[in-house]
Protein backbone atom coordinates (compact mmCIF):
# COMPACT_ATOMS: atom_id res chain seq x y z
CA UNK A 1 0.00 0.00 0.00
CA UNK A 2 2.51 1.99 1.18
CA UNK A 3 4.20 1.35 -2.89
CA UNK A 4 1.35 2.46 -4.27
CA UNK A 5 1.19 5.71 -2.49
CA UNK A 6 4.38 7.12 -3.26
CA UNK A 7 4.59 5.58 -7.15
CA UNK A 8 2.55 9.07 -8.27
CA UNK A 9 5.01 11.33 -6.42
CA UNK A 10 8.28 8.76 -8.25
CA UNK A 11 6.63 9.71 -11.10
CA UNK A 12 6.49 13.72 -10.99
CA UNK A 13 10.19 13.23 -9.99
CA UNK A 14 10.75 11.82 -13.15
CA UNK A 15 8.63 14.10 -15.45
CA UNK A 16 10.40 16.48 -13.93
CA UNK A 17 13.35 15.32 -14.27
CA UNK A 18 12.96 14.21 -18.19
CA UNK A 19 11.17 17.95 -18.82
CA UNK A 20 14.76 19.63 -17.58
CA UNK A 21 16.68 17.09 -19.73
CA UNK A 22 15.09 17.92 -22.83
CA UNK A 23 14.72 22.02 -21.56
CA UNK A 24 18.53 21.93 -21.68
CA UNK A 25 19.22 19.95 -24.86
CA UNK A 26 16.35 21.76 -26.88
CA UNK A 27 16.80 25.50 -25.59
CA UNK A 28 20.29 26.30 -26.70
CA UNK A 29 19.60 26.14 -30.30
CA UNK A 30 16.65 27.97 -30.80
CA UNK A 31 15.40 31.03 -31.66
CA UNK A 32 13.11 32.73 -28.86
CA UNK A 33 9.70 31.50 -29.89
CA UNK A 34 11.30 27.77 -30.86
CA UNK A 35 12.52 28.26 -27.13
CA UNK A 36 8.96 28.60 -26.15
CA UNK A 37 7.60 25.84 -28.43
CA UNK A 38 10.48 23.53 -26.64
CA UNK A 39 9.57 24.06 -23.00
CA UNK A 40 5.77 23.91 -23.32
CA UNK A 41 6.42 20.66 -25.64
CA UNK A 42 9.15 18.97 -23.02
CA UNK A 43 6.40 18.29 -20.36
CA UNK A 44 4.34 16.88 -22.81
CA UNK A 45 7.45 14.03 -24.28
CA UNK A 46 8.34 13.04 -20.99
CA UNK A 47 5.08 12.63 -20.01
CA UNK A 48 4.80 10.02 -23.21
CA UNK A 49 8.20 8.48 -21.99
CA UNK A 50 6.69 7.82 -18.31
CA UNK A 51 3.51 6.34 -20.08
CA UNK A 52 5.84 3.81 -21.67
CA UNK A 53 8.36 3.05 -18.87
CA UNK A 54 10.84 5.54 -19.18
CA UNK A 55 10.95 5.98 -15.34
CA UNK A 56 12.56 3.10 -14.63
CA UNK A 57 15.77 4.62 -15.56
CA UNK A 58 16.12 7.06 -13.32
CA UNK A 59 17.17 5.55 -10.31
CA UNK A 60 19.72 7.84 -8.06
CA UNK A 61 19.30 10.90 -10.64
CA UNK A 62 17.99 14.21 -9.14
CA UNK A 63 17.16 17.78 -10.93
CA UNK A 64 20.27 18.62 -9.73
CA UNK A 65 22.18 16.17 -11.70
CA UNK A 66 20.73 17.20 -15.04
CA UNK A 67 21.40 20.80 -14.52
CA UNK A 68 25.13 19.86 -13.47
CA UNK A 69 25.14 17.80 -17.11
CA UNK A 70 27.02 19.11 -20.23
CA UNK A 71 24.90 19.42 -23.64
CA UNK A 72 26.67 15.99 -25.02
CA UNK A 73 26.22 14.21 -21.86
CA UNK A 74 22.29 15.41 -21.62
CA UNK A 75 22.07 14.19 -25.54
CA UNK A 76 22.63 11.36 -24.69
CA UNK A 77 20.58 10.83 -21.83
CA UNK A 78 17.64 11.88 -23.89
CA UNK A 79 18.53 9.32 -26.53
CA UNK A 80 19.13 6.51 -24.24
CA UNK A 81 15.54 7.37 -22.21
CA UNK A 82 14.01 7.78 -25.79
CA UNK A 83 15.15 4.30 -26.85
CA UNK A 84 13.96 2.66 -23.58
CA UNK A 85 10.83 3.72 -24.01
CA UNK A 86 10.34 2.68 -27.87
CA UNK A 87 11.82 -0.75 -26.85
CA UNK A 88 9.21 -1.43 -24.67
CA UNK A 89 6.07 -3.01 -26.14
CA UNK A 90 2.85 -0.36 -25.37
CA UNK A 91 -0.42 -2.25 -25.06
CA UNK A 92 -1.93 1.23 -25.50
CA UNK A 93 -2.02 2.25 -28.96
CA UNK A 94 -0.63 5.62 -29.08
CA UNK A 95 -3.43 7.37 -31.10
CA UNK A 96 -5.75 6.59 -28.18
CA UNK A 97 -3.12 8.13 -25.33
CA UNK A 98 -3.60 11.89 -27.21
CA UNK A 99 -6.50 13.99 -25.02
CA UNK A 100 -9.61 13.86 -25.82
CA UNK A 101 -10.78 17.09 -27.34
CA UNK A 102 -14.42 18.70 -25.98
CA UNK A 103 -17.24 17.92 -28.49
CA UNK A 104 -15.51 16.01 -30.65
CA UNK A 105 -16.97 12.71 -32.60
CA UNK A 106 -16.28 9.83 -30.35
CA UNK A 107 -14.02 8.32 -32.89
CA UNK A 108 -11.87 11.26 -33.17
CA UNK A 109 -8.51 11.37 -32.86
CA UNK A 110 -6.54 14.59 -31.92
CA UNK A 111 -3.85 15.82 -34.27
CA UNK A 112 -0.74 16.63 -33.90
CA UNK A 113 -0.09 20.60 -33.79
CA UNK A 114 1.83 22.26 -36.87
CA UNK A 115 5.91 21.03 -37.15
CA UNK A 116 5.23 18.18 -34.29
CA UNK A 117 6.40 15.14 -35.95
CA UNK A 118 4.22 12.53 -37.14
CA UNK A 119 4.78 8.13 -38.18
CA UNK A 120 5.24 7.92 -42.09
CA UNK A 121 1.81 7.38 -43.64
CA UNK A 122 -0.08 8.81 -41.01
CA UNK A 123 -3.38 9.63 -42.10
CA UNK A 124 -3.91 12.61 -39.04
CA UNK A 125 -0.67 14.16 -40.55
CA UNK A 126 0.07 17.80 -40.72
CA UNK A 127 -0.92 19.00 -44.32
CA UNK A 128 1.54 20.75 -45.88
CA UNK A 129 2.65 21.53 -49.66
CA UNK A 130 4.98 18.67 -49.68
CA UNK A 131 1.72 16.08 -48.52
CA UNK A 132 -0.87 18.08 -50.78
CA UNK A 133 1.56 16.84 -53.44
CA UNK A 134 1.70 13.24 -52.22
CA UNK A 135 -2.05 12.89 -52.27
CA UNK A 136 -1.79 14.54 -55.61
CA UNK A 137 0.63 12.05 -57.04
CA UNK A 138 -1.13 9.38 -55.34
CA UNK A 139 -4.90 10.46 -56.53
CA UNK A 140 -6.33 11.04 -52.94
CA UNK A 141 -8.75 13.66 -53.57
CA UNK A 142 -8.09 16.53 -51.97
CA UNK A 143 -10.93 18.88 -49.50
CA UNK A 144 -10.92 22.27 -49.19
CA UNK A 145 -13.23 24.51 -47.25
CA UNK A 146 -13.36 28.22 -45.78
CA UNK A 147 -13.27 28.95 -42.91
CA UNK A 148 -13.83 32.81 -41.43
CA UNK A 149 -13.24 32.74 -37.76
CA UNK A 150 -11.99 30.52 -34.52
CA UNK A 151 -14.67 28.36 -34.20
CA UNK A 152 -15.40 27.82 -38.03
CA UNK A 153 -11.83 26.65 -38.43
CA UNK A 154 -12.19 24.76 -35.02
CA UNK A 155 -15.14 22.82 -37.38
CA UNK A 156 -13.08 22.26 -40.49
CA UNK A 157 -10.26 20.88 -38.01
CA UNK A 158 -12.19 18.50 -36.73
CA UNK A 159 -13.76 17.42 -39.84
CA UNK A 160 -10.04 16.44 -40.97
CA UNK A 161 -10.54 18.75 -44.12
CA UNK A 162 -6.72 18.79 -46.07
CA UNK A 163 -6.50 22.59 -46.73
CA UNK A 164 -8.58 25.99 -45.59
CA UNK A 165 -8.86 29.07 -47.30
CA UNK A 166 -9.71 32.29 -45.93
CA UNK A 167 -11.49 33.58 -48.59
CA UNK A 168 -12.68 37.05 -49.75
CA UNK A 169 -16.12 35.64 -49.64
CA UNK A 170 -16.40 36.28 -46.36
CA UNK A 171 -17.41 39.73 -47.78
CA UNK A 172 -20.36 37.85 -48.74
CA UNK A 173 -21.14 35.47 -46.12
CA UNK A 174 -19.70 37.36 -43.11
CA UNK A 175 -19.85 40.97 -44.19
CA UNK A 176 -23.47 41.29 -45.67
CA UNK A 177 -21.16 43.20 -49.08
CA UNK A 178 -23.16 42.01 -52.39
CA UNK A 179 -19.62 41.17 -54.20
CA UNK A 180 -16.04 40.74 -52.57
CA UNK A 181 -14.91 44.16 -54.35
CA UNK A 182 -15.31 45.90 -51.28
CA UNK A 183 -13.32 43.35 -48.92
CA UNK A 184 -10.41 45.23 -47.74
CA UNK A 185 -6.66 43.70 -46.82
CA UNK A 186 -7.41 44.23 -42.99
CA UNK A 187 -10.29 42.77 -43.01
CA UNK A 188 -8.69 39.66 -44.06
CA UNK A 189 -5.55 39.85 -42.13
CA UNK A 190 -8.09 40.03 -39.18
CA UNK A 191 -10.19 36.65 -40.37
CA UNK A 192 -6.74 35.26 -40.63
CA UNK A 193 -5.63 35.65 -37.51
CA UNK A 194 -8.71 34.04 -35.76
CA UNK A 195 -8.47 30.88 -37.92
CA UNK A 196 -5.38 30.37 -37.78
CA UNK A 197 -5.76 29.87 -34.14
CA UNK A 198 -8.22 27.28 -34.56
CA UNK A 199 -6.57 25.00 -37.17
CA UNK A 200 -3.96 22.97 -36.72
CA UNK A 201 -3.43 20.26 -39.44
CA UNK A 202 -4.84 22.00 -42.60
CA UNK A 203 -3.08 23.99 -45.10
CA UNK A 204 -4.27 27.41 -44.35
CA UNK A 205 -4.65 29.48 -47.75
CA UNK A 206 -5.09 33.21 -47.75
CA UNK A 207 -7.10 35.59 -50.16
CA UNK A 208 -5.27 38.65 -51.11
CA UNK A 209 -7.81 41.05 -51.50
CA UNK A 210 -9.12 42.74 -54.61
CA UNK A 211 -6.76 45.94 -54.61
CA UNK A 212 -4.50 44.38 -52.52
CA UNK A 213 -2.11 42.65 -55.39
CA UNK A 214 -2.77 44.34 -59.02
CA UNK A 215 -0.51 47.69 -58.57
CA UNK A 216 2.73 45.71 -58.51
CA UNK A 217 4.17 42.70 -57.49
CA UNK A 218 6.52 44.77 -54.65
CA UNK A 219 2.81 45.62 -52.93
CA UNK A 220 1.67 42.26 -53.63
CA UNK A 221 4.99 40.63 -52.07
CA UNK A 222 4.68 43.12 -48.97
CA UNK A 223 0.87 41.89 -48.57
CA UNK A 224 1.66 38.45 -48.78
CA UNK A 225 4.26 38.82 -46.42
CA UNK A 226 1.56 39.86 -43.92
CA UNK A 227 -0.87 37.15 -44.22
CA UNK A 228 2.31 34.28 -43.77
CA UNK A 229 3.71 36.93 -40.69
CA UNK A 230 1.09 38.35 -39.01
CA UNK A 231 -2.35 36.29 -40.01
CA UNK A 232 -0.68 32.54 -39.53
CA UNK A 233 -0.95 31.41 -43.34
CA UNK A 234 0.95 29.44 -45.04
CA UNK A 235 0.04 30.10 -48.51
CA UNK A 236 -1.82 33.18 -50.67
CA UNK A 237 -4.32 32.83 -53.43
CA UNK A 238 -4.80 35.08 -56.09
CA UNK A 239 -6.97 35.79 -59.22
CA UNK A 240 -5.82 35.82 -62.70
CA UNK A 241 -3.43 34.85 -65.07
CA UNK A 242 -2.33 37.94 -67.41
CA UNK A 243 0.87 38.89 -67.58
CA UNK A 244 0.54 40.95 -64.92
CA UNK A 245 -0.59 38.25 -62.47
CA UNK A 246 1.90 35.94 -63.83
CA UNK A 247 5.02 38.46 -63.04
CA UNK A 248 3.41 38.61 -59.52
CA UNK A 249 3.35 34.96 -59.43
CA UNK A 250 6.95 34.44 -60.00
CA UNK A 251 8.00 37.76 -57.21
CA UNK A 252 5.72 35.45 -54.46
CA UNK A 253 7.36 32.54 -55.28
CA UNK A 254 11.55 33.81 -55.53
CA UNK A 255 10.23 35.32 -52.37
CA UNK A 256 9.46 32.38 -50.47
CA UNK A 257 5.50 32.70 -50.75
CA UNK A 258 3.56 29.68 -51.90
CA UNK A 259 1.06 30.79 -54.36
CA UNK A 260 -2.29 29.20 -55.45
CA UNK A 261 -3.94 30.21 -58.55
CA UNK A 262 -7.83 31.19 -59.34
CA UNK A 263 -8.91 30.81 -63.25
CA UNK A 264 -12.70 30.52 -64.31
CA UNK A 265 -14.62 32.70 -62.73
CA UNK A 266 -12.80 35.17 -60.83
CA UNK A 267 -15.18 37.24 -58.81
CA UNK A 268 -12.97 39.77 -58.32
CA UNK A 269 -13.20 40.59 -61.86
CA UNK A 270 -17.38 41.06 -61.56
CA UNK A 271 -16.88 44.32 -62.99
CA UNK A 272 -14.95 43.14 -66.09
CA UNK A 273 -16.79 39.96 -66.53
CA UNK A 274 -20.31 41.82 -66.26
CA UNK A 275 -21.41 39.64 -63.95
CA UNK A 276 -20.79 35.88 -61.86
CA UNK A 277 -20.82 34.40 -65.23
CA UNK A 278 -19.39 30.81 -65.99
CA UNK A 279 -16.59 30.76 -68.01
CA UNK A 280 -14.45 28.32 -70.43
CA UNK A 281 -18.58 27.68 -72.23
CA UNK A 282 -17.18 28.18 -75.80
CA UNK A 283 -14.31 26.42 -77.26
CA UNK A 284 -11.81 28.90 -77.29
CA UNK A 285 -12.07 30.24 -74.16
CA UNK A 286 -11.79 26.74 -72.90
CA UNK A 287 -8.32 26.60 -75.01
CA UNK A 288 -7.62 30.17 -73.03
CA UNK A 289 -7.91 28.32 -69.70
CA UNK A 290 -5.46 25.83 -70.40
CA UNK A 291 -2.94 28.36 -71.32
CA UNK A 292 -3.82 30.38 -68.43
CA UNK A 293 -3.26 27.24 -66.04
CA UNK A 294 0.37 26.05 -67.71
CA UNK A 295 1.11 29.51 -67.56
CA UNK A 296 0.25 29.67 -63.83
CA UNK A 297 2.11 26.57 -63.05
CA UNK A 298 5.49 27.75 -65.34
CA UNK A 299 5.36 30.43 -63.02
CA UNK A 300 5.48 28.24 -59.67
CA UNK A 301 2.03 27.84 -58.50
CA UNK A 302 1.47 24.66 -56.03
CA UNK A 303 -2.49 24.44 -56.82
CA UNK A 304 -5.14 26.13 -58.88
CA UNK A 305 -8.78 26.30 -58.75
CA UNK A 306 -10.69 26.24 -61.23
CA UNK A 307 -14.42 28.12 -60.65
CA UNK A 308 -17.14 27.85 -62.88
CA UNK A 309 -16.61 26.21 -65.55
CA UNK A 310 -18.02 23.15 -67.55
CA UNK A 311 -16.76 19.66 -66.39
CA UNK A 312 -15.05 18.66 -69.51
CA UNK A 313 -13.15 21.87 -69.42
CA UNK A 314 -12.47 20.85 -66.37
CA UNK A 315 -11.02 17.56 -66.40
CA UNK A 316 -8.78 18.84 -69.92
CA UNK A 317 -7.07 21.61 -67.63
CA UNK A 318 -6.03 18.68 -65.32
CA UNK A 319 -4.79 16.39 -67.40
CA UNK A 320 -2.53 19.19 -68.92
CA UNK A 321 -0.87 20.49 -65.86
CA UNK A 322 1.26 19.06 -63.15
CA UNK A 323 -0.09 20.51 -60.23
CA UNK A 324 -3.12 19.74 -58.68
CA UNK A 325 -6.68 21.58 -59.31
CA UNK A 326 -9.48 22.59 -57.08
CA UNK A 327 -12.82 22.57 -58.95
CA UNK A 328 -15.86 24.71 -57.67
CA UNK A 329 -18.29 24.59 -59.82
CA UNK A 330 -16.29 22.47 -62.06
CA UNK A 331 -17.26 18.66 -62.15
CA UNK A 332 -16.42 15.65 -60.71
CA UNK A 333 -12.90 15.06 -62.29
CA UNK A 334 -10.45 18.04 -60.60
CA UNK A 335 -8.17 16.85 -58.42
CA UNK A 336 -10.05 17.95 -55.39
CA UNK A 337 -12.89 20.21 -54.62
CA UNK A 338 -13.85 23.31 -52.24
CA UNK A 339 -16.91 25.32 -50.86
CA UNK A 340 -17.88 27.95 -48.95
CA UNK A 341 -18.14 26.82 -45.40
CA UNK A 342 -21.83 28.36 -44.92
CA UNK A 343 -22.78 27.34 -47.88
CA UNK A 344 -22.45 23.72 -47.60
CA UNK A 345 -23.59 24.22 -43.85
CA UNK A 346 -26.76 25.07 -45.61
CA UNK A 347 -26.48 28.61 -43.43
CA UNK A 348 -29.38 30.40 -45.71
CA UNK A 349 -32.28 31.60 -43.20
CA UNK A 350 -31.38 35.25 -44.86
CA UNK A 351 -32.64 36.50 -47.56
CA UNK A 352 -29.10 38.07 -48.60
CA UNK A 353 -27.76 34.57 -47.78
CA UNK A 354 -30.18 32.93 -50.26
CA UNK A 355 -29.54 35.44 -52.81
CA UNK A 356 -25.66 35.06 -52.58
CA UNK A 357 -25.93 31.56 -52.37
CA UNK A 358 -24.44 29.98 -55.75
CA UNK A 359 -26.45 26.85 -58.28
CA UNK A 360 -23.80 24.55 -58.07
CA UNK A 361 -23.70 24.27 -54.20
CA UNK A 362 -24.69 21.58 -52.46
CA UNK A 363 -26.06 21.46 -48.91
CA UNK A 364 -25.00 19.16 -46.83
CA UNK A 365 -27.10 20.25 -43.62
CA UNK A 366 -29.45 22.82 -42.85
CA UNK A 367 -27.90 24.46 -39.77
CA UNK A 368 -29.45 27.89 -40.55
CA UNK A 369 -32.86 26.37 -39.64
CA UNK A 370 -31.18 24.15 -36.33
CA UNK A 371 -29.76 27.87 -35.38
CA UNK A 372 -32.62 29.77 -36.27
CA UNK A 373 -34.70 27.55 -33.95
CA UNK A 374 -32.54 26.89 -31.40
CA UNK A 375 -33.10 31.14 -30.92
CA UNK A 376 -36.92 31.35 -31.30
CA UNK A 377 -36.91 29.16 -28.81
CA UNK A 378 -34.34 31.18 -26.21
CA UNK A 379 -36.28 33.79 -26.66
CA UNK A 380 -40.03 31.92 -25.98
CA UNK A 381 -38.54 30.53 -22.71
CA UNK A 382 -37.14 33.80 -21.70
CA UNK A 383 -40.88 35.41 -22.21
CA UNK A 384 -42.24 32.68 -19.93
CA UNK A 385 -39.82 32.89 -17.34
CA UNK A 386 -38.95 29.26 -17.94
CA UNK A 387 -35.55 29.86 -18.75
CA UNK A 388 -33.16 29.63 -16.64
CA UNK A 389 -34.61 26.94 -14.66
CA UNK A 390 -33.15 25.65 -11.33
CA UNK A 391 -30.69 23.55 -13.43
CA UNK A 392 -29.51 26.68 -14.94
CA UNK A 393 -29.32 28.69 -11.54
CA UNK A 394 -26.25 26.57 -9.76
CA UNK A 395 -25.08 28.96 -7.67
CA UNK A 396 -26.32 29.24 -3.70
CA UNK A 397 -25.14 31.55 -1.09
CA UNK A 398 -23.32 29.57 1.88
CA UNK A 399 -25.11 27.99 4.49
CA UNK A 400 -26.58 31.15 6.56
CA UNK A 401 -25.50 34.00 4.65
CA UNK A 402 -28.90 34.44 2.57
CA UNK A 403 -31.14 34.89 6.38
CA UNK A 404 -27.80 36.97 6.94
CA UNK A 405 -28.17 39.33 3.45
CA UNK A 406 -32.39 39.71 4.20
CA UNK A 407 -31.59 41.15 7.88
CA UNK A 408 -29.60 43.66 6.03
CA UNK A 409 -32.02 45.13 3.18
CA UNK A 410 -34.01 47.27 5.33
CA UNK A 411 -30.91 49.13 6.53
CA UNK A 412 -29.73 49.70 3.11
CA UNK A 413 -33.05 50.52 1.54
CA UNK A 414 -33.50 53.13 4.13
CA UNK A 415 -30.42 54.36 2.85
CA UNK A 416 -31.06 54.63 -0.03
CA UNK A 417 -34.52 55.40 0.24
CA UNK A 418 -36.55 52.31 -0.38
CA UNK A 419 -36.46 50.53 -3.38
CA UNK A 420 -36.39 52.00 -6.67
CA UNK A 421 -37.23 49.30 -8.90
CA UNK A 422 -40.27 50.90 -11.31
CA UNK A 423 -41.15 47.51 -13.11
CA UNK A 424 -45.06 48.01 -13.25
CA UNK A 425 -45.13 51.68 -12.80
CA UNK A 426 -46.75 54.17 -15.22
CA UNK A 427 -45.28 57.16 -15.99
CA UNK A 428 -47.52 60.41 -16.40
CA UNK A 429 -47.31 62.13 -19.65
CA UNK A 430 -45.94 65.16 -17.56
CA UNK A 431 -42.84 63.52 -16.59
CA UNK A 432 -41.66 62.11 -20.08
CA UNK A 433 -39.18 64.16 -21.59
CA UNK A 434 -39.04 62.54 -25.17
Amino acid sequence: MVKGLFAPMANLRCAGILSRAFYHVMLPSKSLSGQIYSISRSAARASRLLTNGASRNFSGTSTKDIDSMNETELRAMVRKLMGASANKPSSVNTEQQRPAIMGAPENYVARPTKGEATSAGDEHSNITIVELKKMYSKNIPITMATAYDFPSAVHVDLAGIDVVLVGDSLGMVVLGYDTTLPVTFDEILHHCRAVSRGCKRPLLVGDLPFGSYEISAQEAQRNAYRLLKEGGMEAVKLEGADAGRLRTVETLVKGGIAVMGHIGLTPQSYSTLGGFRAQGKHAQQAISLIEQARHLVNAGVFAIVLECVPAEVAKEVTERISVPTIGIGAGIHTSGQVLVYHDLLGMMQHPHHAKVTPKFCKQFSSVGVTINEALKDFRREVRERTFPDLNYSPYKMASGELEAFRKMLPELDLKWGGIQNKVGSTESEETKVY
